[in-house]
C-alpha cells in the first residue's frame, strides 16, 4: 500500500492518543478528534497499574503485553521529552501475597516460567514480605510474589502528556467534530464497540464498569500491590490509587456506590498502611472490552482506508506503546505485525 501521510484519529483515550503520537512522531500529519475531552472515558481513571499476566502458558497475547511493558519506560520518557509533560511512569514492581503452601508451590513453578519467557532483565520471585517495609500486604505465609516488570503511570497525566506531545509534533487536536482527513483510525472506546456491533450485526464487544478511588498518602516509590482483584498503586504525587470493581450490569456508568466502599474496605485489610488515609476522589466509568478480551486491532473489513483500535479494557495503558507501534507500522508502511487473537476478525 502507498504510505499514508495524513491520518485522522477519532478518540482521545489512551489508544487514540498513543497512536496519534506515534504517527506524528514518524512524520504523518495527524488530526485527533475527541467529542468531549481528553481521557473522557475509562482513560481518565485513577489506578494506573501496568502489570503482566502470569508468565506460564506463554502465548502471543502475553508476548505482546511483555514487549509493551518493556517498551514503556522509553516510550513515556520520549513522550515527556517531546511535549514536556510527565506521565508519572515508574517501574516500581508489584507484590502479590501468597495465601498458603499451594500458592507458594505454584509461584515457584511460575518463577521458572518467568526466567524462560521474560529473560534475565525482569524477575518473578518469592520473597519474604518483611523486605518491603510498612507499605506491604498482609500475607498468611509471610511470603509474596515480587515481580520487577510491573510499572505504574498516572492515567490522567499520561493522557495529558500524550496530548502535549502530539501538539508539539505539529498534530491537531479538535474537540467536538471535524471532517476526516486521509486514513482514519477509530479509537472510540465503548461507543465504537456499539457502532461496530451494529455494523457487523453481532456483538463484538461491550462495556464493563469499574469504580476506583484516590487516597491521600505518600508511601514513596514502593511496589504496587495486587490481591483478589484489589489494586493498590502508589503514585508520585503523594496519592494512592485503589480499585476496582468489574460490573457487567449497571444503571449509571459514572456513579459510585457501596461496591466501591467494599473495595476500599478490602484494600485497607490487605494493606494496613492505608488505614486512616483520606479518600479524596471516587471515580467510575465503563471500560471497553472486545469479545476476545484482547485489543481489537486492524483494518475495518469492507471499509477502505479505515482502521480500528479498541478494546483496551483493563490493560490499555500497559498495551498502548506496542499498540501504537503496530498500528503505525500498518497504517504508514503496510506492515502487518498484529498477532493472532488481536485482529478485528477474531471478534467477528
Amino acid at each position: 500500500m502507498a504510505r499514508a501521510d495524513r491520518v485522522t484519529v477519532r478518540g482521545g483515550g489512551v489508544f487514540g492518543l498513543a497512536c496519534a503520537y506515534e504517527l506524528a512522531r514518524r512524520g504523518a500529519k495527524v488530526r485527533l478528534i475527541e467529542r468531549e475531552r481528553i481521557g473522557a472515558g475509562s482513560s481518565g481513571g485513577t489506578v494506573g497499574m501496568l502489570s503482566p499476566h502470569v508468565p506460564d502458558q506463554w502465548n502471543p497475547k502475553k508476548q505482546f503485553q511483555f514487549d509493551s511493558l518493556v517498551m514503556s519506560e522509553a516510550f513515556w520518557a520520549g513522550v515527556k521529552a517531546v511535549g514536556g509533560k510527565d506521565a508519572g511512569f515508574a517501574r516500581i514492581g508489584r507484590l502479590q501475597p501468597l495465601a498458603d503452601q499451594a500458592a507458594v508451590t505454584l509461584a515457584e513453578l511460575r518463577a521458572r516460567d518467568a526466567a524462560a519467557n521474560w529473560g534475565a532483565d525482569y524477575l518473578w520471585r518469592i520473597a519474604p514480605v518483611n523486605e518491603f517495609g510498612a507499605f506491604a500486604p498482609v500475607t498468611p505465609t509471610g511470603l509474596v510474589i515480587h515481580d520487577t516488570l510491573s510499572g505504574r503511570a498516572s492515567p490522567r497525566g499520561a493522557a495529558a502528556a500524550l496530548a502535549a506531545a502530539i501538539e508539539a509534533l505539529g498534530g491537531e487536536i479538535v474537540f467536538g467534530d471535524a471532517p476526516d482527513e486521509g486514513i482514519v483510525l477509530h479509537a472510540t472506546g465503548l461507543a465504537g464497540l456499539v457502532e461496530l456491533s451494529e455494523a457487523f450485526g453481532k456483538e463484538v464487544g461491550n462495556g464493563v464498569k469499574g469504580q476506583s478511588a484516590i487516597l491521600k498518602l505518600d508511601p514513596g516509590p514502593v511496589p504496587q500491590i495486587f490481591a483478589d482483584g484489589v489494586l493498590v498503586v502508589p503514585h508520585a504525587n503523594g496519592t494512592v490509587g485503589v480499585g476496582s470493581t468489574a460490573e457487567r450490569s449497571y444503571t449509571d456508568p459514572t456513579a459510585t456506590d457501596d461496591q466501591l466502599d467494599a473495595v476500599l474496605e478490602r484494600a485497607r485489610a490487605l494493606v494496613p498502611a492505608l488505614a486512616g488515609a483520606e479518600v479524596i476522589e471516587r471515580w467510575a466509568n465503563v471500560r471497553p472490552r472486545s469479545v476476545s478480551r484482547s485489543p481489537m486491532l486492524g483494518a475495518w473489513p469492507g471499509r477502505e482506508g479505515h482502521f480500528i483500535v479498541n478494546g483496551g479494557f483493563k490493560i490499555g495503558f500497559g498495551m498502548a506503546p506496542k499498540v501504537a507501534q503496530v498500528m503505525a507500522d500498518l497504517v504508514l508502511d503496510g506492515v502487518d505485525a498484529i498477532p493472532a487473537g488481536f485482529r478485528v476478525e477474531d471478534n467477528l
